[in-house]
């Protein structure tokens, strides 16, 4: 049976969350099992080190499951509570995690403080810093995985999810040769001071990834997205297409958000307006493998547009054309008010 089109566009986002979902529950799984092992860990030995690093492994497993919940809800199509879809949700998974490794971070302040004033012996610190060796050796292994996977299936709590573990890989490696240090020079105290050092470096991490949330929930301006869809549009430019401006788009999940004034030529009937319309629209919907929200905004041309228009036959202009002008972000992304002569002369 011949598939849709409406079909084949949905193909690839069951195939982004089908692996979202494997990405994420392995990253549980393991979370647990590393959890366990750090924990195991740190009472062979009794360093606050090792502790401050299985207190961030709880952050992790606890922000692997709220991770699922959000990409199980950012899968949901639209409805009419929230016809934009549910994909900011992976927003407020990102900044959860965040607040999570800054409140981390403050145990293990507290936890490093504590073992400075009162510094104690660290009994069996080899097994345990062979136990937490491995354990970094899976979370690198994991944290390039889910980096990658959310890269690939635009998911920001995928990428959030690996980037933690990752950080939690390098808490481990310097915990581990810290604590290597102990012996060698017998200050215990340096035991403290490591966990302090780890409690710093994760809370940067956090403060970024409640950044990244609030910079989602606000529908920050993405240069990235923005270059890749002036790109687009210029590789497929027509010569009705004698300007656009107002370029705005945003992404929420794997889900695009773009709206945009064409100009087109003053002379079309509605019908033929309508189709040049259609097709940008087209074009961009195919790109995004219709997992696009697209809006377009038709305006007429003017007199300052017959600088820029390369319409070879056209009895309404006022001005000789010049050469074309390259379509780029900045101008594209103008507004009429901003420059009331012609986006494309920026």
């Amino acid at each position: 049976m011949p598939t849709s089109s409406n079909d084949a566009r949905t193909q690839p986002q069951r195939r982004y969350f089908r692996v979202r979902l494997a990405a994420i529950g392995l990253s549980i799984v393991v979370g647990i099992a590393l959890l366990a092992a750090k924990f195991c860990a740190y009472h062979l030995t009794g360093s606050s080190a090792i502790l401050s690093d299985a207190l961030e492994s709880i952050i992790n497993v606890a922000a692997s499951g709220f991770a699922l919940i959000s990409i199980v809800t950012a899968a949901r199509p639209p409805d009419e509570s929230h016809p934009y879809g549910h994909g900011k949700i992976e927003f407020f998974s990102a900044g959860f995690e965040g607040a999570l490794i800054i409140l981390a971070a403050a145990g293990i302040f507290y936890t490093g403080i504590q073992r400075i004033l009162h510094p104690q012996g660290l009994p069996n610190l080899g097994e345990g810093l062979a136990i937490l060796g491995g354990a970094a050796a899976a979370n690198l292994l994991l944290g390039i995985f889910l980096v990658r996977t959310g890269k690939k299936t635009d998911s920001l709590t995928l990428v959030a999810d690996g980037k933690h573990l990752l950080t939690d890989v390098y808490t481990s490696a310097g915990v581990i040769a810290g604590l290597f240090l102990v012996p060698v020079t017998g200050w215990l105290r340096l035991d403290g001071a490591i966990a302090c050092l780890v409690g710093i470096n994760i809370l940067v991490t956090g403060v970024g990834l409640v950044r990244t949330s609030f910079a989602g929930l606000m529908d920050e301006s993405d240069p990235l997205l923005l270059e890749e869809i002036t790109e687009l549009l210029s590789r497929h430019r027509k010569e009705n297409w004698i300007d656009i401006h107002q370029l705005r788009a945003w992404k929420a999940g794997n889900h695009v958000h773009i709206d945009l004034h064409l100009v087109l030529p003053q002379d079309l009937d509605l019908l033929r307006a309508h189709r040049e319309a259609k097709q940008v629209e087209l074009i961009l919907a195919n790109h995004f493998e219709g997992n696009a929200g697209i809006l377009i905004h038709i305006d007429p041309c003017t007199a300052p547009d017959c600088p820029v228009c390369q319409k070879t036959r056209c009895e309404m202009r006022s001005a000789a054309a010049q050469q074309a002008v390259q379509w780029n972000t900045a101008a594209l992304t103008t507004t009429r008010s901003e420059d009331p002569v012609h986006s494309g002369t920026r």
